[in-house]
C-alpha cells in the first residue's frame, strides 16, 4: 500500500459490519491502515479480538434488531455494509423465517445504518457508503432465492442513496465480488456438494467458478482494496455504480 493511502483517511471514522472475519475484517484492516478510526460490528464476539488487532472499536450487535442499530455510532464518515449469511435450498423448500432473516440483515439493516449516518455526512459535506453486494446482485443462481433477492435490493438502495447524497458530497457504491475465500463461501461447499451430487473439492471449479473466466477464489484483501479506493477523496465522482470483482463472470 502506498504512503498516500496510509494518510488518505487520517481523521476519518469508519464503520464496518460483519467485521469479525472474511471480507469485513479485511476492510477494517485496510481502512485502519489508511488512518481511519474503525468501528467493527459483528454478532460474533470474535469481533473484539479483531478490533484489538487493528486498534479499532468493537461492537457486538445483532443487526436484525433495529434497537441494536440505534446503539451504534452515527458520527461516521465511511460506512461499509458487509454483514450477511447464506442459505441454500430450492424455493419450494426454503424456510420462510430464514428468507425473512436474510432480508432483515442484508437489506433492512443497511437501510437503517445509512439512515443513521447520513445526517452526519450531510452536515460535513462528505461521506462514503460502500455496500458489499455480490455478483448475485447482478446475476441469479438457483437455490439462492433469499441471497439473490437481498443483493438485488441492496443494489437499488445503493443507487437511491447515491442520488440523494450527491448534492451533499456523499457517494454510494456497490462492490460485487464473485466467490471470495471466506467462511461464508467455504461454509456452503458441503450444501452445494450435496445439492449437486459432487465431491466437495469439485464444487469450487465445477459449480462456484463455472461461469468465471478466472478459476480461482478471490482473496478478501483484494475486495478490501476496492473498498479502500472508493473511500478516498479521489473517488468523489464515482457514485451509483456496481463494481464487479468477478473474474469475468458478468462479461460472458
Amino acid at each position: 500500500m502506498s504512503g498516500a493511502y496510509h494518510s488518505d483517511l487520517a481523521g476519518k471514522s469508519a464503520l464496518v459490519t460483519g467485521a469479525a472475519s472474511g471480507i469485513g475484517l479485511a476492510c477494517a484492516e485496510a481502512l485502519a491502515g489508511a488512518g481511519a478510526t474503525v468501528h467493527l460490528v459483528d454478532i460474533d464476539d470474535a469481533v473484539e479480538r479483531a478490533a484489538a488487532d487493528v486498534n479499532g472499536i468493537a461492537h457486538v450487535a445483532d443487526l436484525t434488531d433495529a434497537q441494536a442499530i440505534e446503539t451504534l455510532p452515527a458520527e461516521i464518515d465511511i460506512l461499509v455494509n458487509n454483514a450477511g449469511f447464506q442459505h441454500i435450498a430450492p424455493i419450494h423448500e426454503f424456510p420462510p423465517e430464514t428468507f425473512a432473516r436474510i432480508q432483515a440483515l442484508m437489506v433492512t439493516a443497511p437501510f437503517l445504518l445509512i439512515r443513521r449516518v447520513l445526517p452526519w455526512m450531510y452536515d460535513h459535506g462528505r461521506g462514503r457508503v460502500v455496500n458489499m453486494s455480490s455478483v448475485h446482485g447482478l446475476r441469479a443462481s438457483p437455490f439462492k432465492s433469499a441471497y439473490v433477492t437481498a443483493k438485488h435490493a441492496l443494489e437499488g438502495l445503493s443507487k437511491v442513496t447515491a442520488l440523494e447524497g450527491a448534492e451533499h458530497g456523499v457517494t454510494s457504491n456497490c462492490v460485487n465480488p464473485g466467490y471470495v475465500r471466506t467462511p461464508l463461501v467455504t461454509g456452503q461447499l458441503e450444501a452445494q456438494a450435496e445439492e449437486h451430487g459432487l465431491e466437495r473439492d469439485a464444487v469450487i471449479e465445477q459449480v462456484l467458478l463455472r461461469r468465471s473466466a478466472i478459476k480461482r477464489l478471490i482473496e478478501p484483501e483484494d475486495v478490501a482494496a476496492c473498498v479502500l479506493w472508493l473511500s478516498g477523496d479521489h473517488a468523489a465522482h464515482v457514485t451509483g455504480t456496481s463494481i464487479p470483482l468477478d473474474g469475468g463472470w458478468t462479461a460472458a
